[in-house]
């Protein structure tokens, strides 16, 4: 039994291993509030999305304004031979100014246009902040889960070295089989195997974490879970979802879509552009008079005779593009509604079995387990029946612990669809 316990023993280091690598009394605890502030403070996604948005607003500002008028100058009619400007009645010297006015309302429509692209950003932006929120505390919950996991496995290896120590002396004195103590000492290395997988996907988890918080997700977790914003009801959740960001950015696109299709209705429109010239004249006229300057006003308009393949086509292409947004939209609230009814409905289910747990399982595997072990060290009952009942008790803490994770996750899940979450 001697190299048994040598055996023993170094699976006790792994399973010390495995509650303390992650613990260290040194470090602060991480709570879930510091997690979700420091991925927001260090994402810089958000405010590069942001500054999209500004950027757009001030593209529709500039957009908006009239083009800048042209000025002209020119020496018209100089004759070639002499260059002599008083030579010749038609030389002219030409200075004029002309401006451009876009087509129908164009320029107040790529004002708005610009307007619902950035609201659209800013949405979105609004968006990815609640969903870093939301995975953050779901990775945070992870991680509590699987670091508690890991205590519950060192407490419940206590007991199951116990029960090692019981078998081999009852063995020693006959009592019990060799088979026994082997499965005593099964059970034992299966227990630090799952330490080892638990503690594996703890620092899978913390690993994800970091993408967000750096180094901060290497610190030890606080012992509680926290309590997240009460939910609001069913019907106030879902009357919110028009109101969710994600749904908000697809409606501004809708509108910047229609803009859209406005300014290419424009395009049917003329184009006009005023000018205006002064026309300085050089010399004398024949009795010795000098000539008149002369003025002249000039008006263009283009003539959008052809628009079968030019402004037809942009109309159509148009109206897809805001039709595609619709269809985006209404699949949006469809996922958003979805989610609702999937996490309402197990935040409800799991409360119940939450309940049923701590009020009724858990308590009475703990006796069941205590009262076999009792009859077991007495001789009225079998050593199956007491590593039975010990596993039973283990998993069942286990499962609960799961429950509360389980739950608390569904929770962060609605709160991201509720309107006036801080995110």
């Amino acid at each position: 039994m001697g190299r048994s316990r040598i055996f023993s023993s170094a699976c006790a280091v792994i399973v010390v291993a495995a509650c303390t690598q992650t613990v260290t009394a040194a470090e602060p605890e991480l709570t879930l509030a510091q997690a979700e502030r420091l991925a927001i403070e260090q994402d810089p996604a958000a405010n590069a999305m942001l500054m999209r948005a500004d950027a757009l607003a001030y593209h529709g500002v500039a957009d908006s304004q009239l083009p800048d008028p042209k000025l002209s100058l020119g020496l018209f009619n100089l004759p070639l031979d002499n260059f002599d400007l008083n030579d010749n009645p038609t030389t002219q010297l030409r200075a004029g100014v002309r401006q451009t006015f876009p087509r129908g309302d164009t320029l107040t429509l790529k004002r708005t246009l610009a307007d619902a692209e950035a609201t659209a950003i800013r949405a979105s932006a609004d968006n990815y902040l609640r969903s870093v929120t939301r995975e953050v505390r779901e990775t945070w919950f992870e991680i509590f889960y699987h670091s508690a996991a890991g205590q519950i496995i060192a407490q419940s290896r206590n007991l199951f070295e116990q029960l090692v120590d019981i078998t081999e002396s009852h063995y020693g004195g006959g009592r019990v089989t060799q088979q026994d103590v082997l499965q005593a000492q099964i059970e034992l290395i299966r227990l630090d195997d799952r330490a080892t997988q638990t503690l594996a996907t703890e620092e899978q988890h913390r690993a994800q974490l970091a993408k967000w918080i750096g180094e901060a997700a290497h610190r030890p977790l606080s012992q509680t879970l926290p309590t997240l914003s009460p939910l609001p009801s069913r019907a106030d959740l879902e009357t919110s979802l028009e109101q969710h960001p994600l749904i908000i950015a697809d409606s501004a696109r809708i509108q910047g879509a229609n803009d859209a299709i406005n300014i290419a209705r424009a395009q049917y429109k003329p184009e006009w552009s005023l000018g205006m010239e002064y026309r300085k004249r050089f010399g004398d006229n024949p009795d010795g008079s000098d000539r008149a300057d002369m003025m002249a006003i000039m008006a263009t308009v283009d003539l959008p005779l052809f628009t079968e393949k030019r402004q037809d086509q942009r109309v159509l292409a148009s109206l897809r593009q805001a039709d595609a947004a619709a269809l985006t939209r209404d699949d949006s609230v469809r996922q958003l509604r979805a989610t609702l009814e999937q996490e309402y409905s197990s935040v409800t289910r799991l409360s119940e079995r939450q309940s049923l747990y701590q009020s009724g399982l858990l308590p009475n595997t703990v006796a069941n387990a205590d009262a076999a072990l009792s009859a077991y060290q007495s001789g009225l009952s079998e050593f199956t029946a007491v590593m039975r009942a010990r596993i039973t008790a283990f998993n069942v803490r286990l499962e609960s612990l799961r429950i509360e994770v389980d739950r608390a996750q569904s929770h962060a899940r609605l709160l991201y669809l509720a309107t006036g979450e801080d995110s």
